[in-house]
């Protein structure tokens, strides 16, 4: 779908896109503020930002419960919602294009006036107690914190997390709103068919009344190499690993671009190196490889589920394919088919209003940066074989790095996989 792109910089500090969807049928909300975890003010109340954010959508100036607030705003088949990471909290809606107005509206009450009350916390203290308790089944959730902690970031585990729940108070909610939620730490992208509503929608949001505040700053910490990691579960059947490199830098957007085709190269269809390799000897049903910008510095992981008998011949396989890009071997062939899959996944990446917007969002939320879609293809087909070899030489030159696995086994089988990838660096 055809759009346009406007960053505006509303007078009262806070800051926004509004994307032009002339064909569209629905509009789309998402408002963000860097109000996660990680600027909650004491570890001893970590819980807060989250049942912070399972309560948005309580009580506010006009509507007493939940269910009511509910009620009104589902009512024509609306969508919302809220999430909450180490450093945002989104609040996001998407409307039939008829009720944007209203919608908008119903954001705003719940973000600007909510009524925090004691019923709506005890509730939400169960909610997230029991969204807490059942991720600690999952073995990936309750791995990559582990690795992250490992290798230096400043946060808390799943099991850690469930401890603090009990601390927190009506008062400490209360604050964290007060804090986060102000005009300048405010950003918002609004998408959809917008001819002759921008001024609509900029006048509107120029009208909530926060706090004028400030963006806060993203917390900066060191990464180091860490041991391998073994969380022993007696009901793990197999082998869940993750492995993490960080380099202490961002990286530019052309060596994310070369990093992302490198990763479809290794892992990205049956027919690449790690993970078509893997299917076609039935080491793995399935393997991942992804790389991440940071603020500070960027990380390169795998990951995936083996079973006990063919981990050390999938770790083979990994060694094996990664020694073969460090020493410079990426034809021209791989490199013409990275291409040509990526231009396809841009051409099928726009077909609706939440796809163009979710383009957009990540890295707008994250340091205010607008991404040129027209310009993706031009960035696709710069990608080089030597920006591949050369960023991912940078991971293993900077030697941080962990090896993570949740299995019954011993640790003796992590220790023999941690052994062959130092080998790597």
């Amino acid at each position: 779908m055809k759009h346009t792109v406007e960053e505006v910089r509303l007078k009262n500090g806070a800051r926004g896109l509004l994307i032009d969807v002339p064909d569209a049928t629905v509009m789309s909300f998402q408002v963000q503020f860097r109000a996660g975890n990680r600027y909650v003010l004491d570890k001893n109340i970590y819980e807060t930002a989250h049942i912070m954010e399972h309560m948005a959508f309580g009580a506010n100036e006009k509507f007493r419960s939940e269910h009511n607030y509910e009620q009104e705003f589902t009512k024509n088949g609306a969508y919302h919602n809220a999430y909450t990471s180490d450093y945002s909290m989104v609040y996001e809606a998407i409307c039939a294009d008829f009720e944007w107005d209203r919608i908008l509206e119903l954001q705003r009450l719940a973000i600007t006036t909510p009524r925090f009350n004691t019923d709506e916390l005890e509730a939400e203290k169960g909610n997230v107690r029991s969204e807490l308790t059942g991720y600690l089944n999952n073995h990936n959730r309750v791995m990559w914190p582990r690795i992250q902690q490992a290798l230096g970031e400043d946060i808390l585990t799943y099991n850690q997390r469930l401890k603090t729940i009990a601390n927190i108070e009506l008062k400490d909610i209360k604050n964290h709103h007060k804090r986060t939620h102000t005009l300048k730490n405010m950003r918002f992208v609004v998408a959809g068919k917008l001819t002759g509503r921008k001024s609509a929608i900029k006048e509107h949001l120029e009208g909530w009344q926060l706090e004028t505040g400030e963006r806060f700053a993203i917390p900066h910490d060191e990464p180091r190499r860490a041991n391998p990691v073994l969380i022993r579960r007696k009901e793990a059947t197999n082998l869940t690993f993750g492995w993490s490199m960080v380099v202490p830098h961002e990286l530019t957007d052309e060596e994310a671009d070369a990093m992302s085709a490198l990763n479809h190269i290794l892992t990205g269809t049956m027919s690449s190196r790690i993970f078509g390799s893997a299917r076609k000897k039935g080491l793995a049903y399935s393997i991942f490889s992804d790389t991440s910008v940071g603020f500070y510095d960027s990380a390169w992981d795998f990951g995936g589920q083996v079973n006990i008998d063919t981990a050390e011949k999938l770790f083979d396989v990994i060694v094996r394919e990664l020694k073969k890009v460090l020493s410079g071997s990426i034809s021209a062939e791989d490199l013409e088919s990275v291409k040509s899959y990526s231009l396809g996944r841009y051409q099928m990446g726009a077909q609706t209003v939440g796809q163009i917007s979710n383009f957009y969002v990540g890295r707008y939320f994250a340091d205010d940066f607008v991404r040129d879609y027209d310009g993706v293809p031009a960035s696709i087909l710069a990608v080089t074989s030597e920006q591949m070899i050369e960023t991912a030489r940078q991971f293993f030159a900077s030697n941080t790095w962990t090896l993570a696995a949740v299995s019954s086994e011993e640790k003796e089988l992590l220790t023999k996989l941690h052994d062959k990838l130092s080998k790597l660096f």
